[in-house]
């Protein structure tokens, strides 16, 4: 089998071979590595899903019958602190591991039935609701000894923008940089203590699940204070920006979260001013597009 049997969406080679250094090499051995995970778990892979992004991911069956879930990606330490955060999450609130190989890339996973996603909820305060119970559930101690980053880790890539405009900031105004940057100093110096967080918790990554009404895929598996976890639910989903009610939406976003999970709103809206900055940093370096700033103006007059 070659990629071209594959039929591997023209963006998702895009992103690959754009991402990561041997991108183009894993690719072509990607029917291998298929094959290899059929031959080692007895599995039949199936054609993939839609809207592949960064890692391949096929429905696939067990040779009991088992409906599960195969995912391959190039070897990276973003895939393994997944693996991680999968083990210690074991299915609570999470989607099970069902085995992986860090080397190979690949993960086995338990495919949540019916699958939908939580941007098929039409009530925004309904899915704002169900995403803080997620989040409660998800939250888990950090070993002693781990492999996660920390958000601060995550922060510091903030610093290249500055290094990418030679000391400026480019199409980032600079009041919003210099805000963000602040912000992020001040929250990280009075930060509760870290917990795993899922990273990256947002309307696609929540899935409907007959084991539990709603459960989470995807962890990245970051080191941080449980506010942080708000700021991916706030800036999506990716047509936020569209919605006519869209401060509105924000507004009530950020209410609902802080009676849900009992935590200060200045808080939960600083965190999320400041990653929509790191947010837009991240596409910017990704996709070279202009930044859409509209969340980060509106967020920082919010602030004052």
């Amino acid at each position: 089998m070659d990629t071209r049997m594959l039929n591997l969406p023209d963006s998702f080679v895009r992103t690959v071979s754009s991402t990561f250094a041997e991108g183009e090499a894993w690719l072509a051995r990607l029917p291998a590595l298929i094959a290899a995970a059929e031959a080692r778990w007895g599995l039949t892979a199936q054609p993939h899903f839609p809207g592949l992004s960064y890692n391949y991911v096929a429905p696939a069956t067990l040779p009991n019958g088992a409906e599960i879930v195969l995912k391959i990606g190039v070897p990276r330490h973003e895939l393994t602190t997944e693996i991680e955060a999968l083990k210690l999450y074991n299915g609570r609130a999470m989607c099970h591991l069902l085995d992986a190989d860090a080397e190979m890339g690949v993960l086995l996973l338990e495919r949540l039935q019916p699958g939908h996603m939580l941007i098929t909820i039409s009530d925004d305060e309904t899915a704002t609701r169900i995403a803080a119970d997620v989040m409660r559930r998800l939250w888990r101690p950090l070993p002693e000894q781990h492999v996660f980053p920390s958000v601060a880790d995550w922060i510091a890539d903030l610093a290249a923008l500055r290094i990418e405009f030679g000391g400026g900031t480019g199409p980032f105004p600079a009041r919003l940089v210099d805000m963000a940057e602040s912000r992020f100093a001040e929250l990280v110096a009075s930060s509760a203590p870290p917990v795993l967080l899922h990273g990256d918790l947002h309307h696609y990554n929540i899935l409907a699940s007959e084991r539990n009404p709603w459960l989470a895929i995807d962890p990245k598996g970051v080191a941080g204070e449980p506010a942080y976890e708000v700021g991916a639910l706030i800036r999506n989903p990716l047509n936020l920006h569209e919605w006519p009610d869209r401060e509105a939406v924000t507004i009530r976003r950020l209410d609902i979260l802080a009676e849900e999970l009992a935590m200060d709103r200045q808080r939960l809206l600083a965190w999320s001013f400041a990653q929509e900055i790191l947010s837009q940093w991240w596409d910017y370096v990704d996709t070279n597009s202009r930044p859409n700033l509209w969340q980060a103006e509106f967020l920082a007059g919010m602030m004052g």
